[in-house]
């Protein structure tokens, strides 16, 4: 694995302007963000997770490896409150999530596959939407669409006209206009072009600068192992290797 930055071509180390992140990351007490001992979760009676354990610190960066079925999409969703541990521990940011899983939300993002805007709106108008849900000033999301690459002219565009590609640049630009400690992203390069999978690179890099936690799945591993500080292979629900 390489150290934070290396491996990101010059190009994907460009920071657009329109956004710069908040010290609010900076935590010193919260040394460790993700803390999984022997946990195990069920999708209906099938252990997606048999015994997983993990411990993850601030500021890293890290990838997750494996096929499909593998665990890796249930890690993220545990990790973000959705999904109930059944045993083992799950602490996450300091939040028992055995316990108490919806303790963590309001400090977590997760991205997955799908973009979750809404077609039949505007760019603007999912981008007013999920800033009244989430409590994020409006001129942070435009901010975050412009560091996106997300272009004016598409602000009045609905969504359902535009590209997979620059849906997933809108979806990326809300995350990082709620500023998460911690950062679940679900093959996040997918339908990005070129220039777009450098933005996000820069910018997962970025986010873990400001203290932020980067916690991603992904098989593209030449462009993913270039950005990520250490990775943590699955296989059958376990996590088999802890590579820094």
């Amino acid at each position: 694995m390489s150290e934070p930055g290396m491996g990101v071509s010059s190009a994907a180390r460009t920071r657009p302007k329109g956004l710069t992140f908040l010290s609010r990351y900076d935590d010193p007490a919260m040394s460790t963000v993700i803390d999984m001992s022997k946990a195990v979760v069920l999708l209906e009676r099938f252990p997606a997770l048999a015994g997983a354990t993990a411990t993850v610190g601030a500021g890293e960066i890290v990838l997750l490896r494996g096929p499909n079925g593998v665990g890796k999409t249930t890690f993220l969703r545990s990790c973000a409150g959705l999904l109930p541990v059944a045993s083992g521990r799950l602490n996450v940011l300091g939040h028992d999530l055995v316990a108490a899983r919806r303790a963590v939300r309001r400090h977590v993002a997760l991205l997955g596959h799908t973009s979750q805007l809404y077609d039949d709106l505007t760019v603007v108008d999912n981008v007013q939407f999920w800033s009244r849900a989430s409590g994020v000033r409006d001129g942070d999301l435009m901010g975050a669409l412009d560091r996106m690459g997300v272009s004016k002219r598409l602000h009045s565009v609905p969504v359902e006209r535009l590209s997979a590609g620059q849906k997933r640049r809108v979806a990326i630009a809300i995350v990082i206009a709620s500023r998460p400690r911690l950062w679940l992203l679900d093959e996040p390069h997918a339908g990005l072009d070129q220039s777009g999978r450098g933005l996000l690179d820069s910018l997962l890099v970025d986010a873990a600068e400001a203290g932020a936690t980067v916690v991603f799945a992904s098989h593209e591993l030449d462009r993913a192992e270039a950005v990520a500080t250490r990775s943590l292979s699955f296989s059958g629900g376990l996590i088999v290797s802890d590579d820094e």
